[in-house]
C-alpha cells in the first residue's frame, strides 16, 4: 500500500481507481483511504500527486466488505483477493485508462435540497445546484463541463451528500412480467414460489434428476427477481457449460445479457464490470452467466444468485491465491447483501446435504423427468470376463455392438474417458486388485520418466514405490498400468468402426472462446455419430438425439487420487447417464 496526494482539481475517493506513477512508471492504483494527515515517517516533498482518477466508485463498500471477508477466509492478503477479483488489466502498468475501457458518460443528480447548506457554499457550488433544480434535478457530464463546471466543484457537493454521480451508457436486460417460458410441471411450480419467498440471505438446494428442468426453474426465478429491479448472477462450473445457458438466457431476456469467464477476452470482461458497476446509478438490472470468478462481479441490488452443478469441484479455485470456493463466496455474498442464494444439481455435495440435514438450507424436489420420461437403463460391464473369453479390446462387445448400429439407428452417443494423458494407475486385470498407497489409501499414480523409467507415486504424502508386473493378490501377470486418454480411444474407434463418424471434446480441442460451441454444434448438427471426450460431457449439456452415454474404465474413477474419488465417481456417473434418453 502506497501514499499519494490527492490531485487539487480532481480529488479521488475511496474506492476511486486511480493512475499514479510508481519508479517512473504509470500505474493504476485503488484509494483504499482517505489519511487526514501523513505519516509522520513520510517527507511531505516527496509524495507524488495522484495524476487522475480512471474510474469514479469502482469499489463500493459493501463490496469491500466481501473482499476483506474472503481475504481472511482464505489467510491471504485483501489485495491479493482484489486484484484477483478485478478485471485483468485494471491494476498495474498501463495508460490513462484500462485498455477497452470506454469512455464513461455520467450524468450529474440532486440527491436533497441545498437549503440548509448553501451558506457554506461556494459560489460555483451554489450555481450548479440552481442549475440541477432547474433541469429536475440531473444534467449530463458533457453538459457540466461545456458550462464550466469543474470537478473540483462536483466532488465538493459530493462529499456534503447533495448530489450524486450515475453511469448512464448502459443497457439492462429486457424484463417483462408475460415472458412466462414454458409451461411449468407442479413440482417446478413449487419450487419457483418457494426461491421468490424465501427471505434475503436464505440459501436453497434444488435437487433435480437430470432432464427435470432445473435450467427452467433458474429463468423463471431469474425473471421474477428482474422484473422487481433485481440483479442475477448465473454461474456455471466449466466454460464449456456458458454457451448454452448464455443462448437461452439470451432467447429469453435479450442481448443484454453479460457474460465472463476466463475465454471472453480482456476488453470485454472491463466492458461487462463496467455494465455490472454502472447499474448503481443507472437503475438497471443486470443479468450475468459466467464461470466461478464472476462471483465477485460488483452487481448492485442483487436478488439472485444461481450454482449451476453445485457439487462440481471446478467451483474451487486451487492457484493462486486467494483459494477460494464460490460456492462459500456466494453463500457469504447472498448474506451480506441480502440476495437468495440457488444450488442446483442431480448430485448435491455432501456439504450441500449436510446443510439441508441441519436446517441451514432449505431442499426443493424435482424427482421426475419433464414429461415423465423415464431415466436411462444402466448396465455394467465387468472387462475382467471379456479378458478370459479373449477378448482383449480397450472397449467391451457390447459398446461395440451399440456403436455398430448407431447410424442405422439415426441415434448419437457419447463417450466419457476419464483423462486426457497416460496411464494412471496400477491394476490387476484378473482379479481387479489396484495398488493403493499405505499411508492415505487412495491409488498410487503411475509416472513415467523421459527415459521410459516408470514408477509409482502418492499424490497426497509423496510415498514413492517400485512399479511392480505381478499382482501380490492373485499372482497374475496381467499386472500392469491402466487406462487410456482421449487420443487413443479415438484410435481404436477409428481402426474398429470404419464409417462411424466421430469427434473429440477436451481441453485439446475446444480452444478459444468458441471453441466450446463451435464442436457442440458441430455435432447437434448431426456432423458426427460419437463425441469422445473428457468429464466435461457430463456436466449438463442438452444434447436431444445422444441415446448412449458409455465411460471406459469407470472403475478408474474410484482409483484417482483424490479423497473425495468414491462421490465424485457416483456424481459423474450420474450425471452421464443423464445425458443419454
Amino acid at each position: 500500500m502506497f501514499t499519494y496526494a490527492n490531485h487539487p482539481d480532481a480529488p479521488a475517493g475511496i474506492g476511486d481507481l486511480v493512475q499514479v506513477r510508481l519508479q517512473g512508471r504509470r500505474q493504476r492504483g485503488l484509494v483504499v483511504a482517505l489519511p487526514g494527515s501523513l505519516p509522520a515517517d513520510l517527507d511531505p516533498e516527496r509524495v507524488h500527486a495522484i495524476e487522475a482518477v480512471v474510474q469514479v466508485a469502482a469499489v463500493d463498500p459493501i463490496w469491500r466488505t466481501l473482499i476483506e471477508a474472503v481475504a481472511r477466509q482464505c489467510h491471504t492478503s485483501a489485495f491479493k483477493t482484489l486484484r484477483s477479483a478485478l478485471p485483468p488489466g485494471w491494476l498495474g502498468a498501463g495508460g490513462s485508462r484500462a485498455r477497452g475501457m470506454e469512455k464513461p458518460r455520467w450524468r450529474l443528480r440532486l440527491r436533497t435540497a441545498a437549503d440548509g447548506s448553501a451558506g457554506r457554499l461556494g459560489e460555483r457550488q451554489r450555481a450548479l445546484l440552481e442549475l440541477l433544480k432547474e433541469r429536475s434535478g440531473a444534467i449530463e457530464q458533457g453538459e457540466l463541463t461545456a458550462l464550466g463546471f469543474s470537478t473540483a466543484v462536483v466532488r465538493g457537493l459530493e462529499q456534503r451528500g447533495l448530489v450524486e454521480r450515475e453511469l448512464i451508457n448502459l443497457t439492462g436486460v429486457e424484463v417483462h412480467q408475460q415472458q412466462a417460458g414454458r409451461t411449468l410441471t407442479p413440482t417446478q411450480a413449487e419450487a419457483v414460489e418457494a426461491i421468490d419467498a424465501a427471505a434475503p440471505g436464505a440459501a436453497l438446494l434444488l435437487w433435480g434428476v437430470t432432464g427435470a428442468g432445473k435450467t427452467e426453474v433458474y429463468l423463471q426465478a431469474a425473471a421474477r427477481s428482474l422484473v422487481r429491479g433485481e440483479s442475477v448472477l448465473l454461474l456455471t462450473p466449466e466454460i464449456g457449460l456458458v454457451p448454452q445457458l448464455l443462448d437461452r438466457c439470451r432467447g429469453r431476456f435479450g442481448p443484454g445479457v453479460l457474460e465472463w469467464h476466463s475465454g471472453v477476452g480482456e476488453a470485454e470482461r472491463i466492458r461487462c464490470w463496467r455494465r455490472c458497476l454502472g447499474s448503481h446509478g443507472s437503475g438497471l438490472p443486470q443479468l450475468v452467466v459466467g464461470t466461478r470468478s464472476a462471483v465477485f462481479l460488483p452487481l448492485t441490488r442483487l436478488g439472485l444468485v444461481v450454482l449451476d452443478e453445485e457439487h462440481d469441484s471446478s467451483y474451487k479455485q486451487d492457484s493462486p491465491m486467494p483459494c477460494y470456493h464460490a460456492r462459500d463466496v456466494a453463500r457469504l455474498r447472498a448474506r451480506l447483501e441480502g440476495a437468495r442464494l440457488l444450488l442446483g444439481s442431480a448430485t448435491p455435495s455432501l456439504e450441500s446435504w449436510l446443510a439441508c440435514r441441519q436446517g441451514e438450507m432449505q431442499l426443493l424436489r424435482l424427482p421426475e423427468r419433464i414429461a415423465q420420461r423415464p431415466l436411462p437403463a444402466v448396465r455394467v460391464v465387468d472387462m475382467r470376463h471379456e479378458l478370459h473369453e479373449g477378448h482383449r479390446r480397450l472397449l467391451s462387445r457390447a459398446l461395440m455392438g451399440r456403436l455398430e448400429t448407431l447410424r442405422e439407428r439415426g441415434d448419437q452417443a457419447v463417450v466419457l474417458v476419464p483423462r486426457r494423458g497416460y496411464r494412471t494407475f496400477l491394476s490387476c486385470r484378473s482379479c481387479g486388485q489396484v495398488v493403493h498407497c499405505p499411508h492415505c489409501d487412495v491409488a498410487l499414480t503411475v509416472h513415467r520418466h523421459r527415459n521410459g523409467e516408470e514408477w509409482l507415486r502418492c499424490h497426497w504424502c509423496d510415498h514413492r514405490a517400485a512399479l511392480s508386473h505381478r499382482c501380490d493378490h492373485c499372482g497374475s501377470t496381467a499386472f500392469k498400468p491402466f487406462g487410456a486418454g482421449t487420443q487413443r480411444v479415438m484410435e481404436q474407434l477409428e481402426e474398429e468402426l470404419e464409417g462411424l463418424r466421430l469427434l473429440r471434446f477436451d481441453r485439446d480441442t475446444t480452444r478459444g472462446r468458441d471453441g466450446h460451441r463451435r464442436l457442440l454444434e458441430r455435432f447437434a448438427n448431426g456432423e458426427a455419430d460419437v463425441l469422445v471426450g473428457t468429464q466435461m460431457l457430463a456436466k449438463g449439456m442438452d444434447l436431444p438425439r445422444v441415446t448412449l452415454a458409455a465411460v471406459l474404465a469407470a472403475d478408474g474413477l474410484l482409483h484417482r487420487p483424490d479423497l473425495r474419488s468414491g462421490e465424485q465417481c457416483l456424481q459423474l456417473l450420474l450425471q452421464l447417464a443423464g445425458r443419454a434418453g
